[in-house]
């Protein structure tokens, strides 16, 4: 009978140092070198052999409080339920007289509304020991919704873009959408909450960016929500304005008896035959220019003509002057030669 059970011994050795390569452990669960001493033992389905083994379970959160409360279930190679049960105040559990062999450890409850379950994780039963295995939750995540606003309307605003971190980290960031929110989760390590900062990176489009950087707090599982308010990019005002005003009297109007500089006049020229050309300026429905007349040339030819009219009567005037002149004097020339 001793060497029966030295040799099973053995071969329960070779099955656990076969199925070790192949564990998967959780990241948040670590073995404990130290044997726990639970005070509350589930009882397993007997072991057909009588060669069995178990699992000591130590429950903590991150701080290293011990959790009461925190439902574990085992399932054995086939998924079928092997034991389960609950820590105790002192946070532990204890699984006894199992089949040696690999078991799939499941968490269906925390036990508190502040941490959240571990993931499945693979557990080794030796015969003859209790595996001692300490199992950490994390803190719930805190839900943060984010809001960009104007800081005049209140009205939300897409295109907000801002980073959340703690310290010199920065743990998220976020964009604001079409509805002006956006949301994230933000990990937690302590029950009394963790701080942040937030910091906008990029305003939205017409505004100016928020560049002072906010604080607060959030706690486990908690939700928190964070408003950036930004003001519209304003306009510079001109920085000269003008002096005067602009007059309404054009310099360059022309004047009855002088065209302006813009207006088009006709120039007569010779021609080979001695008569002056002229040049139709008229559209065709303009009455025909009388025989005789002068041409319109843009100005008014009134004042031109009465003082050629007054120059001719006055040389005409002189003219007849001299000539009386010298009539009375051959008169007188004639009638002292008679003498």
């Amino acid at each position: 009978m001793r060497i029966r059970s030295i040799r099973r011994l053995s071969a329960a050795a070779a099955v656990a140092a076969t199925v070790t390569g192949s564990l998967a452990w959780a990241p948040t669960a670590s073995a404990q070198s130290p044997d726990p001493t639970p005070s509350t033992t589930a009882t397993p389905h007997a072991a057909a052999d009588g060669e069995t083994g178990g699992v000591a379970i130590l429950k903590k959160d991150p701080a290293g409080d011990v959790i009461a409360g925190a439902a574990f279930t085992l399932l054995d190679s086939e998924g079928n339920e092997a034991a389960s049960g609950k820590t105790n105040a002192d946070g532990k559990l204890i699984f006894e007289g199992l089949t040696p062999g690999v078991y799939r450890l499941k968490e269906i409850s925390s036990g508190s509304s502040l941490l959240d379950t571990v993931d499945d994780q693979d557990v080794i039963v030796t015969p003859g020991t209790d595996a001692p295995l300490t199992v950490i939750d994390p803190f719930k995540a805190a839900s943060v919704l984010l809001k960009a606003k104007d800081d005049k309307t209140g009205k939300l605003l897409a295109g907000s873009t801002v980073n959340i971190g703690s310290g010199d980290t920065t743990i998220l960031t976020l964009t604001t959408g079409s509805d002006g929110t956006a949301s994230g989760k933000l990990p937690i390590s302590s029950r009394t909450g963790s701080d942040f900062w937030v910091k906008q990176v990029k305003a939205p489009a017409g505004y100016e960016i928020y560049k002072p950087s906010k604080t607060f707090r959030a706690k486990p599982g908690d939700p928190v929500t964070v408003t950036v308010t930004n003001t519209k990019t304003t306009t510079a005002p001109p920085t000269e304005k003008p002096t005067h005003k602009p007059t309404d009297t054009p310099t360059d109007r022309p004047t009855l008896d002088k065209p302006g500089k813009d207006e088009d006049t006709a120039t007569p020229s010779a021609s080979a035959s001695g008569a002056p050309a002229t040049e139709e300026t008229t559209s065709s429905s303009a009455a025909p220019i009388p025989k005789g007349a002068l041409a319109h040339t843009g100005a008014d030819a009134t004042p031109w003509l009465i003082g050629g009219a007054a120059a001719l009567i006055a040389a005409g005037g002189g003219a007849l002057i001299v000539a009386r002149r010298r009539r009375t004097d051959d008169s007188t020339d004639n009638s002292s030669a008679e003498k």
